[in-house]
């Protein structure tokens, strides 16, 4: 059985361990080089060979930095890369399909990234080795397969990407919108894309000053509109609303329409299910290893997915599988007691006006918010954080809140440990294993903040902001950088935290199944983005989604076998049954 033995560079930290790797592993006790240590980087190196697999090593590092695996017999042989010696290993590779849309589902730190950078030309690969494989070796080593042929032609193929970060875009390009657009069209489709992802009203806006939802859909754009053979766009999802998040999945499956390929990383089920036509599920293990599995079509690879287990590879990735509860949406918890109102609130800012209708919560209750983008969400978060005063209306309460805001920020120098303490205070006894450990915290706290990834900071912010002992939570898009497994236990914690401190939550958040998940009741703003919003609300959840729902123009059914949310297409059959019925979401 090939066996891999992985070190976490971002977690290994041999100035402040006493190498308990090193000492206690049976092969050094005995003579043997199974652990050494380098003698510039003091950090250790294990052998794959000598390594008996014994396990020690993995429970006494008390930074939880080394995974010894033991791999099946079918990936012997079938590393694609691995970023060198005890690093990262990626196993096999997704295979692109002129006129269909491909999508890569799993967790954060699988290997999704990797796959499509190597696909696209971006990184080579080394099989292993320690060094880029040449052309020769790559034919031999996919002999037999379509990627045998890509490889080959892999120079004349022309590509176009997405990074997963855009956040950088107004750094290295500078400029009005209307004009880098301009300069990419090799299509002649820069003005339906505009149209298609409502950019009309940015053409003129400097690209420094766009929001992330804007430079997300700016870039979409930029990338489909390049005349290329295949596509990739990794996570086009982040930062845009369910509208924006329909309107990117119908720009990126024209592009397969008209015979291109196209390969999609992304984390929202509901998009993905909504524009792919195949997917592969990768599994493994997260800042270990990943593997591709074979292509499926994307109900059945999304019904895979969370079910946890690969028949045809007869793997087993998840203990339990993800279902969601069909549940009929249930009025206010009219067995609790009223917790918190709020009155009629207006708050004026210049071109915008926000119009809040008085509401309540009742004690244990999660409502969630939803809306566009730019219509107030956000806004009124902050009123009732009271980090924004009304311009009409007095909030009048002594509750104590707790705030987790949607924009990250890591300026804390030192420990994640160190920072939390800093905003919690000492840990209370049920904090570890009721949000910690949930969460997957155990093994970041002592890594550096600044170090941390976005999904990371985003699970660090939410453990912070539920270690507050408070009487409202207030969580502005908590599902933010998070996969899908993150995001689903992130709503358990949340869940479990709200109902035993009898407290209560508002939850903005754009991922449908996370709102579904989480919710009770709904809030539900329209309006015009960037020029006034108004709630709707606490509705219950049958109303709320209906007017939500409508407003974005989306019929959504469950499916039968795990009951997760999939949007209808657009004409189809349920989609008129549904809209005549009014009934958008819940059957």
């Amino acid at each position: 059985m090939p066996r891999i033995a992985v070190i976490d560079r971002d977690s290994c930290q041999p100035k402040r361990c006493s190498l308990e790797c090193y000492r206690y592993c049976p092969g050094v006790r005995t003579g043997d080089e199974t652990i050494i240590i380098d003698e510039h980087t003091k950090r250790p190196l294990i052998s794959e060979e000598l390594c008996s697999g014994c396990g020690i090593c993995v429970h006494k590092c008390p930074f939880h930095a080394i995974s010894i695996i033991n791999l099946p017999h079918e990936l012997e042989g079938r590393c694609i890369h691995r970023y060198g010696p005890n690093g990262f290993a990626l196993y096999e590779l997704p295979i692109p399909r002129a006129g269909s849309v491909i999508g890569l589902v799993g967790q954060n730190g699988i290997g999704k990234t990797t796959a499509i950078e190597i696909l696209s030309g971006r990184l080579k690969p080394n099989l292993g080795s320690d060094t880029a494989a040449t052309p020769k070796q790559l034919n031999e080593f996919f002999k037999g397969s379509e990627l045998q042929a890509y490889f080959k032609g892999i120079e004349r193929v022309k590509i176009a990407y997405k990074p997963q970060v855009v956040d950088t875009l107004p750094k290295a390009v500078k400029g009005k919108v209307g004009g880098l657009l301009s300069k990419v069209d090799e299509r002649g489709a820069v003005e339906e894309l505009t149209l298609a992802l409502e950019l009309e009203d940015i053409l003129s806006r400097d690209v420094k000053l766009l929001s992330g939802g804007e430079l997300q859909r700016l870039v979409i754009a930029a990338v489909a509109a390049r005349e290329a053979d295949i596509y990739y766009f990794d996570e086009p999802s982040s930062h845009l609303d369910v509208y924006q998040r329909l309107n990117a999945a119908r720009a990126i499956r024209g592009l397969a329409e008209v015979g291109k390929a196209v390969i999609v990383v992304e984390h929202d089920l509901a998009m993905l299910d909504y524009m792919c036509d195949y997917v592969h599920v990768m599994y493994g293990q997260p800042r270990a290893y990943g593997v591709v599995s074979s292509p499926r079509g994307v109900r059945v690879g999304i019904n895979v997915f969370l079910d946890g287990y690969l028949k045809v590879e007869n793997v087993r990735f998840r203990r339990e599988p993800i279902k969601f509860e069909v549940r009929p949406p249930s009025k206010a918890r009219a067995a609790g007691r009223e917790f918190f109102s709020y009155p009629k609130l207006k708050k004026s800012f210049k071109g915008f006006q926000l119009e809040v209708s008085p509401g309540s919560l009742y004690a244990g209750e999660i409502v969630g918010v939803v809306g566009p983008n730019a219509i107030g969400k956000t806004t009124f978060v902050r009123m009732l954080a009271g980090e924004v005063n009304p311009t009409t209306g007095k909030l009048e309460s002594k509750l104590t809140v707790s705030h987790k805001p949607q924009y990250l920020k890591a300026e804390f120098d030192g420990t994640m440990e160190a920072w939390l303490r800093s905003v919690v205070g000492e840990f209370g006894p049920s904090f570890d294993p009721e949000v910690l450990q949930p969460l997957e915290m155990s093994p970041l706290l002592e890594r550096n903040l600044k170090e941390l990834s976005g999904g990371e900071l985003q699970r660090a912010t939410i453990a912070a902001c539920l270690g507050r002992p408070a009487d409202l939570y207030l969580l502005d898009e908590p599902s933010a950088y998070l996969d899908v497994e993150q995001r689903l236990q992130m709503a358990r914690v949340i869940r479990r935290v709200i109902e035993k401190r009898e407290a209560a939550a508002f939850v903005v958040d754009h991922d449908v199944l996370s709102v579904d998940f989480i919710s009770d009741r709904l809030l539900v703003f329209t309006g015009e983005p960037s020029r006034a919003g108004k709630t709707h609300g606490p509705l219950d959840m049958r109303e709320g989604m209906n007017l939500f729902l409508s407003e974005v123009g989306v019929t959504f059914r469950r499916d039968p076998q795990t009951g997760r949310p999939r949007a209808n297409k657009p004409g189809s059959a349920l989609d008129r049954e549904q809209r005549e019925r009014r009934e958008y979401f819940y059957l």
